[in-house]
């Protein structure tokens, strides 16, 4: 009963609490390790339409295990993408060779949401240290068109034969060096060789009992991706984590990666996470949020303890994004604000005050009514790091009566995307 209390605390669905216990004791199995399905599933329309059997990630080294990773070998390319063989897919190596078949895939449609960056500064940073961040949940698959319920959103815009173009046109349009999504479910298939053949090295991480599990039709469980430039960065470390409140593992995880600038030689660490949802939640979410700056903080000191120039932890450049799930009145906002990491949020850079958060960076229309609220953020240490350019948000009236996702845009969270340098060293 006791075991049942807490895993119904933290949002962990089961189906037969003494089938758990009898694999707990016959497989040496934690309690806590194990992953729970249900029994139900909802239908999902067209798309994405095979089921993983198992879970796979791309990390052993997390301090909170999950199963051993590689990729799923009955992995299916999406061959409207990626050609090739599976060992070595071939994906157009011209970012503007893909970006023209995606607008050419996509035909007649409305037009994009147009967005325009505002420059902050004049570049006078470290010669070569400029690097692109891109912050966005892209909306699985499985969610879109099984459990989330976009009443004012036509089905035909949340196909994935649609949806996919619309993703790549958007990462490809502002080519991060640096790019972190959440609620991905199709990274094996799409993303992740897509992004190969472009030059980029990714790391994901689904999550222990995923929701999209419960989508007849599902993909696989969706997650945190975190990808890089190759020719930006060399990858020096990369842990995924499970994130815990109270010692007890939750159900939200999140990559940590350390890079090396290969023009600078600078180290850089970034998270991507993808924190507990809705309301009532919120002591979870700061809980989690601890745990990630915990472990975040453990990994700068690793390395910096190794640094044979012996540079110190705090000049180490910092990054965590990710959809929060918390506005900029909750506790775990505040515990990043105050933190000793010394991080700051990049967009409130686009308020004239400069201490302001944008009024959105996500809305929809669900049967439960309309949100537009901000829950994304680019965390960044204030120290190492100096703001150039940030994206501004679409207006309203660019966003449309029926909201996110649409036929113009695929998820209901709109991408971040900044421009940072590093600060000179005193």
């Amino acid at each position: 009963m006791l075991l049942q209390l807490l895993l119904h605390r933290f949002g962990i669905r089961i189906t037969n609490i003494r089938n758990v216990l009898l694999f707990s004791i016959f497989t040496h199995t934690p309690h806590h390790h194990l992953f729970f399905f249900p029994q139900s599933v909802c239908p999902m329309g067209g798309g994405a339409t095979r089921l993983y059997s198992t879970l796979t990630q791309t990390s052993s080294s997390s301090p909170l295990p999950l199963p051993l990773s590689h990729t799923p070998a009955d992995t299916n390319l999406d061959p409207a993408v990626c050609q090739g063989q599976k060992a070595s897919p071939v994906c157009p190596p011209n970012p503007m060779e893909l970006l023209r078949q995606c607008e050419e895939a996509l035909g007649d449609r409305p037009p994009l949401l147009h967005r325009k960056f505002t420059h902050l500064n004049d570049g006078d940073g470290v010669p070569g240290s400029s690097v692109r961040v891109m912050q966005w949940n892209i909306l699985a698959q499985a969610l879109g068109e099984g459990l989330d319920s976009f009443v004012q959103c036509p089905p035909e815009a949340l196909s994935w034969s649609r949806r996919k173009y619309l993703i790549l046109e958007e990462i490809l349009t502002y080519r991060p060096h640096i790019l972190c999504l959440q609620e991905v479910d199709h990274y094996y298939d799409t993303l992740q060789p897509v992004m190969a053949g472009l030059g980029y090295s990714g790391s994901f991480c689904p999550k222990p009992w995923s929701p999209c599990l419960a989508v007849e039709g599902n993909n696989g469980p969706d997650g945190c991706a975190l990808f890089f430039d190759q020719s930006r960065y060399e990858f020096l470390d990369s842990v995924n984590l499970r994130l815990s409140a109270m010692r007890i593992p939750t159900n939200q995880v999140a990559v940590v990666t350390m890079l090396r600038c290969r023009s600078t030689g600078r180290c850089v660490c970034v998270a991507v996470t993808h924190l507990k949802a809705r309301s009532g939640w919120e002591w979870l979410r700061s809980a989690q949020g601890s745990d990630l700056l915990r472990h975040f903080q453990n990994l700068v000191q690793k390395h910096a303890s190794g640094d044979p120039a012996g540079a110190p932890s705090s000049d180490i450049p910092l990054f965590i994004c990710g959809d929060f799930n918390a506005v900029p009145t909750e506790e775990v906002y505040q515990r990043f604000i105050t933190s000793p990491l010394c991080l700051d949020s990049a967009y409130k850079k686009l308020s004239q005050d400069g201490l302001t958060e944008p009024q959105y960076t996500t809305w929809k229309i669900r049967p439960t009514g309309e949100c537009c609220t901000t829950l994304d953020y680019i965390w960044y240490s204030q120290d190492t790091l100096r703001v150039d350019t940030v994206l501004d948000m679409p207006t309203e009236e660019q966003i449309g009566p029926n909201r996110l996702p649409s036929f113009s845009y695929p998820s209901d969270h709109l991408s971040l995307v900044c421009d940072f340098s590093f600060m000179e060293k005193e």
